[in-house]
């Protein structure tokens, strides 16, 4: 019964029903749970979940692209017990703690370039509205109020709340909430399966920047920030994009005097191929927000990271002109354990060349599935993969879901994009597992 104690097992019959009547779930239309039922987790172990009566799921999608080393891992495990005993959490408004510094501190020496100031929320969006909220506020304080706007990119995603709805270009997310919104634009995506038949992926990050300087060179003197996904556009299915574009998009940032904030909330810790994205354009954005890895997924923290420059501009004898903002859980000591003991994690195992092997593993054991003929764009990016199937069944998504779990797989398609995230720790027979299980799933099709 996978540890699960027999005396509880009658009241599993009604889990779902009770979980459906009492929890409004995210991201989710609940009438589909009349005839799509929920899937109870009693525990997790490694890259596997596994429900009440023994039944088992691959999660191959990183429990929502957070868990980087698995599930109930026992260095982070240890690390947070050894907290426990400390402190859980104190209010980090006028005080502070040894986890959160020292954090601040290595996080400080890990990024590129000199984001030396962290400041702290709970999760990804958060992050991203107190990025906005900065930059905004910095031209304010710096003497040009009209720097008030921002662009992002084509089919960005950057979180649900209404300033990152603002920024976001998902219309499943963002059209109900229009008139809620502020103004923002959005410029040509780099995605390269936007390319033109024969042009590159490279040439055709090119021809996106250029589309970034034209619009910015009319518009500048009223934009704030530029914001990006790094090198993947995660939630309209895993777009990739070349590098070029990062590193030319800061330059036409610098020129234009804009703000560039890279939301490395899911590409972040190792996701890309290196520990951040921005390292392979070889640039330093304004602002840095992290996410999802950053507690390794165990516990909600987040983290923007900017320049010396923008926090002394904040830096005055006036209240007014600090940065008000808060967030009641923010620096909490239990999640900075967390992830301290992720970082360690990274450096004593070499996380990040391990990851390449395994990537190289996994791109030549997916090889029928790059040449399934139900497949297109079969794509990789460090540890993520993508690909679309051809299929014109509108709930494709939810079937496709379905048909992976019967094989012990957790896949959770984005349209009719199937991708792969799965924590390190994903051996090859595991990785074997996972191929061979979704050739079976597009194979019911």
């Amino acid at each position: 019964m996978s540890g699960i104690d027999s005396e509880i097992l009658p009241s599993l019959v009604s889990f779902q029903e009770r979980s459906r009547k009492a929890i409004w779930h995210p991201c989710t239309q609940m009438k589909q749970h009349e005839m799509l039922p929920l899937v109870p987790i009693a525990r997790g172990e490694g890259v596997w979940l596994y429900g009440f009566e023994g039944e088992r799921y691959l999660d191959a999608i990183g429990s929502w692209w957070v868990n980087l080393f698995g599930h109930i891992n026992p260095r982070i495990n240890a690390a947070i017990h050894d907290q426990l005993d400390k402190l859980e959490h104190v209010m980090l408004a006028g005080f502070t703690h040894e986890p959160v510094i020292e954090l601040s501190e290595r996080l400080s020496k890990l990024v590129p370039g000199n984001l030396g100031h962290c400041f702290y929320s709970s999760d990804g969006a958060s992050a991203i509205e107190i990025a906005l909220k900065m930059s905004f506020h910095y031209w304010h304080n710096s003497g040009h109020p009209e720097k008030n706007s921002f662009v992002s990119l084509q089919n960005d995603y950057h979180g649900e709340t209404l300033g990152t709805l603002s920024v976001t270009d998902v219309a499943l997310f963002r059209d109900t909430y229009a008139p809620l919104l502020r103004h923002s634009a959005h410029v040509l995506t780099p995605d390269w399966r936007y390319a033109t038949a024969g042009e590159s992926a490279r040439d055709y990050a090119r021809r996106a920047a250029a589309a970034l300087e034209a619009h910015l060179s009319q518009h500048h003197t009223e934009t704030a920030a530029l914001i990006v996904e790094p090198l993947v556009q995660g939630a309209v299915g895993m777009g990739m994009y070349h590098s070029d574009y990062l590193k030319l998009a800061r330059q036409i940032c610098d020129k234009y005097q804009v703000h560039l904030i890279a939301d490395e909330i899911a590409v972040g810790f190792g996701r890309t191929g290196t520990m951040f994205a921005c390292e392979q354009a070889n640039i330093v954005p304004d602002f840095l927000c992290l996410a999802k890895g950053l507690s390794g997924g165990y516990l909600p923290l987040s983290v923007v990271m900017t320049t010396d420059r923008i926090y002394q501009a904040f830096y005055h004898d006036e209240t007014k002109r600090g940065f008000l903002h808060s967030h009641t859980h923010a620096g909490n000591a239990l999640a900075c354990r967390a992830a301290l003991a992720t970082l360690d994690i990274f450096e004593q195992d070499n996380i990040i060349e391990a990851n390449r092997v395994k990537a190289s593993y996994l791109n030549h054991a997916a090889q029928p599935i790059a040449s399934h003929p139900k497949v297109n764009n079969f794509r990789n990016c460090g540890m993520i993969w993508a690909f679309e199937v051809e299929t014109r069944d509108p709930d494709f998504s939810g079937k496709f879901f379905q048909a992976a779990l019967a094989q012990e797989l957790v896949l959770r398609p984005l349209g009719n994009t199937v991708y792969f995230m799965p924590p390190y720790i994903i051996n090859e027979q595991e990785m074997d597992l996972l191929v061979a299980g979704t050739l079976r799933a597009l194979d019911s099709f």
